[in-house]
């Protein structure tokens, strides 16, 4: 029988500060029936000094409790972020050594923006699957509170901070990772990207660009719902499945309305297709993660249930996975 990866322990971590709608409306022209009305976002979780290592640290020692694993058993840690606490070294490297995992095994970051979760577990699984390693932490780690122009209605009501894990264990049987699609397309970064924070050199000239993120939102909106559904199709193939196949549905949480269109194209009903958004925001790679986890911890997953997880990001990058709980 084929190997797969099977998640056996997954975990979250968020910050403790509660930033609300009413919150923002005394940072930003902005209303708590404006933001819910166009996001479905009524507070998010913001990080009060704490680094990005310390969410993902505090999502890894969730997931790998809920595993029954120790850290020296891991084989492999792949954090998916692009708000590190480093230029380098990686956010994966400084988990290994906050749990104490084992020296000398592979421990890197990806960056694919919000779709970094998908990206982080097509490569763990990748390798679980060629027999390279047995058991492997992935993370979902962003920490957009650092990103975002706060005088900014159109982005700042959007994001919060947070981290989510899973591990994953090699396994013949019939639950796991059941096929994994991730792709990108540069031509439109410029839709939605952060410009570089790196102090300038004294032999350039002179960014007149602040490290705070950019978006053109109606265009980043129809691209997302494009390529999400364009990637569940191509899942839903690889796998012969159709939505009454597909017991649960989580999506990137980046917009609600995003959320609803995926929905719509599947046909599908609202219990069927999993949001947190209302609690969180966009959390960006930490979105999956978070709601699988309570997802699963609310009752919504059960053994033998074909999951969905669908994400978007800048870059653009995107991507589906499947796999049978």
């Amino acid at each position: 029988m084929t190997l797969k990866s099977r998640i056996i322990g997954c975990g979250l971590y968020v910050p403790e500060r509660v930033l609300t709608n009413e919150d923002l409306e005394g940072m930003v022209d902005t209303s708590d029936e404006w933001i819910t009305t166009r996001t479905g976002i009524k507070e998010r979780r913001i990080v009060s000094g704490e680094r990005a290592v310390e969410l993902a640290t505090g999502a890894a020692r969730m997931a790998l409790k809920e595993a029954g694993l120790k850290p020296k058993d891991v084989e492999l840690v792949v954090v998916g972020t692009v708000t590190p606490d480093n230029i380098f070294p990686s956010t994966a490297c400084l988990v290994q050594a906050e749990l104490g995992m084992k020296s000398g095994i592979p421990a890197f970051d990806v960056a694919a923006a919000c779709s970094g979760f998908l990206y982080a577990l097509d490569v763990a699984d990748r390798y679980i699957k060629t027999g390279a390693v047995k058991t492997a932490l992935v993370i979902g780690v962003d920490v957009f509170s650092r990103i975002i122009d706060w005088k900014d209605r159109a982005t700042c009501v959007l994001f919060g901070d947070g981290a989510g894990a899973v591990v994953l264990r090699q396994t013949r049987g019939k639950s796991g990772i059941l096929s994994s699609h991730i792709h990108s397309d540069g031509r439109y970064w410029e839709m939605l990207y952060t410009p570089g924070a790196l102090n300038e050199s004294p032999f350039e000239k002179k960014s007149p660009h602040k490290p705070f993120l950019k978006m053109k939102g109606n265009e980043t909106f129809r691209m997302a719902v494009k390529t999400m559904g364009e990637a569940i199709k191509e899942a839903m193939k690889k796998n012969r499945l159709s939505p009454k196949n597909i017991a649960l549905v989580i999506p990137h949480q980046a917009n609600i309305r995003i959320i609803n269109a995926i929905k719509d194209r599947l046909g599908m009903d609202t219990a069927r297709v999993f949001s947190n958004i209302e609690r969180y925001g966009n959390t960006s790679s930490a979105s999956i993660p978070i709601a699988l986890y309570e997802a699963l911890h609310s009752g919504r997953i059960k053994r033998g249930d074909v999951i969905l997880l669908v994400a978007f990001g800048g870059g653009f990058t995107w991507g589906a996975t499947v796999l049978r709980w």
